[in-house]
């Protein structure tokens, strides 16, 4: 059987041969916004070109959902459709952001398609947002229109923005034109394309700005994975793989690291919609044969609890990911040891909304060789450990995790303070996560210190410490994250009351649930008349603070 140094001299060999001069996935140096930055010689210029391309697929199947099959035919001449509606019926035009608030649905991408290939910014709200937080994202991106279903477009009620049916406008409007021709746009690779909402520590969602440049990096990325499969003997071709979307699409994970690719590559999705639920997530596997799944460690804990994966035909499952949300080194085993599919395929990742993609992948003979490894950076990234001064530390030194790469965000919109913060001299981002590299590979300390990562979800400590601290009997307060068996952390709160105070638990968690998403809310409370324990400088010391 190969080792692991055989396997990866053997993938590094075919790496080198693909992206080597001259090669199909030729890297070499060109200027990106000031800076030269190694990135793909042979690409697509901007998203449109990724549209047109794709009715090669014709009459292959390009979405499936329970009931639903829509090709890729079908797709364009929608996406063009919905194209030409916003033009010329909406006026959007090149840089007018276009919202969407919905649920997982074929509508929630073809609104996505139509909307970059004019020329125009998606805008991916998060489906969970409360009324508060829809207000931030409106006043933030300053959208020309929203696409929203029924359960969102009730929250927007008088936001002052036209704000289109997902269930019935988009229908009508993808079916109203279908000999329209496909659209495009003039815009240049470093134009913003997409702006997806990231947790922030200021307390408030900061919007990543994505570039066509980015996106159309990342499917290169895509490509060149396959292409290395099928050189090291893969004998599915990368068309007739099939992927299980089952995250958000506001999430890079389904939209920029699935429905984009997949519409290059002429595979197919297989789209989950609906809470999660293991009977019906393995019979759509079982029943479109899917290869590829990326899911967020609670999706992966309750197969496990549900312990019937033995009951269905996995057997087309051959690449397994968890993504989103660190996992244990003993939970990858117990997947290994009680899920068919996990066996041999299971392979683990590090990335950020700011990334675009992955910084760093594991493949199975990695996690063997290395157990808590997230691996090695991926084509593409240059990757260091540095001290809080900027300066690169050496093998096995923890420090702050800074990347380099042709797939890092344009910068945080409309937030110049923030985007200087994470974005230093020739495009190194600083993720504020902590790590260390170990004969090559990524150890990973600590996700940005405070952030809580509740099922997949990113909770900043700060959006609720704000929300709570304009309740009027709270003196002060610290959120934290707790440990939770099923999905990884949950919220809690130590809340100190004001002289007097008879506010309840149950008040102060109805207070912060009309403001803030669910998965936000605190689920443990602490509530004391004693101060926060505080250092010489008056900052709270969070590792002292008990629920």
């Amino acid at each position: 059987m190969p080792s692991e140094t055989d396997h990866r001299a053997a993938a590094l060999a075919q790496v080198a041969a693909l992206t080597g001069p001259g090669g199909r996935f030729e890297l070499a140096d060109d200027e990106v916004l000031g800076s030269r930055l190694p990135v793909f010689t042979h690409r697509h210029r901007a998203l449109h070109e990724v549209l047109h391309a794709s009715v090669a697929h014709a009459g292959r199947d390009f979405i499936v959902t329970a009931d639903r099959r829509i090709t890729f035919a079908e797709h364009a001449r929608q996406a063009a459709s919905l194209a030409r509606v916003l033009r010329e019926e909406y006026g959007v035009a090149k840089g007018d952001r276009v919202a969407i608030a919905a649920a997982n649905s074929p509508a929630w991408i073809t609104t996505f398609w139509a909307t970059v290939s004019i020329g125009a910014v998606a805008v991916g709200f998060n489906a969970w947002w409360t009324e508060r937080e829809l207000a931030h994202g409106l006043d933030n991106a300053e959208p020309a229109l929203v696409v929203a279903d029924a359960r969102r477009a009730a929250k927007l009620t008088g936001c002052g923005v036209p704000v289109l049916s997902m269930e019935d406008d988009i229908s009508r409007f993808a079916a109203a034109h279908p000999d329209a021709p496909l659209p495009s746009a003039d815009v240049a690779e470093d134009d913003p394309a997409v702006i997806l909402y990231t947790s922030g520590t200021s307390g408030r969602p900061k919007g990543a700005v994505h570039t066509h440049r980015n996106l159309l990096a990342v499917v290169e990325y895509h490509r060149l994975n396959e292409a290395l499969a099928q050189a090291l003997g893969d004998p599915t071709a990368p068309q007739d793989r099939v992927y299980l979307l089952t995250l958000p699409l506001f999430h890079i994970a389904s939209l920029h690291n699935l429905a984009v690719p997949r519409l290059a590559t002429g595979s197919r999705i297989a789209l989950y919609q609906g809470a999660f639920d293991v009977d019906a997530v393995l019979s759509m596997v079982e029943r479109e044969r899917v290869t590829n799944w990326g899911a967020v460690p609670t999706m992966a804990h309750r197969m496990l609890e549900h312990g019937g994966a033995h009951r269905y035909d996995t057997s087309s499952l051959t690449a397994f990911a968890l993504a989103s949300a660190p996992s244990s080194t003993a939970f990858k085993e117990r997947l290994r040891e009680s899920l068919p599919f996990a066996k041999d395929s299971l392979v683990d990742s590090y990335g950020l909304t700011e990334t675009c993609t992955a910084v760093a992948a594991a493949s199975p003979q990695e996690l063997a060789a290395a157990p808590g490894t997230l691996g090695r950076p991926v084509t593409g990234v240059t990757l260091e450990i540095r001290d809080p001064l900027g300066q690169v530390l050496g093998e096995g030194e923890e420090g702050e995790v800074w990347v380099r790469s042709q797939y890092n965000m344009l910068g945080y919109w409309r937030d110049p303070a923030a985007t200087a913060a994470a974005i230093g001299p020739d495009r190194w981002l600083r993720t504020g996560d902590l790590g260390q590299l170990r004969e090559g590979r990524l150890h990973l300390g600590s996700r940005r210190s405070d952030l809580i990562i509740r099922g997949g979800e990113n909770i900043y400590p700060a959006e609720i410490e704000t929300v709570l601290a304009e309740h009027p009997d709270v003196r002060e307060c610290l959120v934290l994250g707790t440990s939770h068996p099923d999905l990884g952390q949950e919220v809690a709160a130590v809340v100190v009351l004001g002289a007097g105070s008879a506010v309840t638990e149950e008040a102060l968690r109805e207070y912060v649930a009309r403001e803030l998403s669910y998965f936000k809310v605190p689920t443990r409370w602490r509530l004391t008349a004693d101060e926060l324990p505080r250092n010489a400088t008056g900052k709270v010391i969070r590792h002292k603070v008990r629920v």
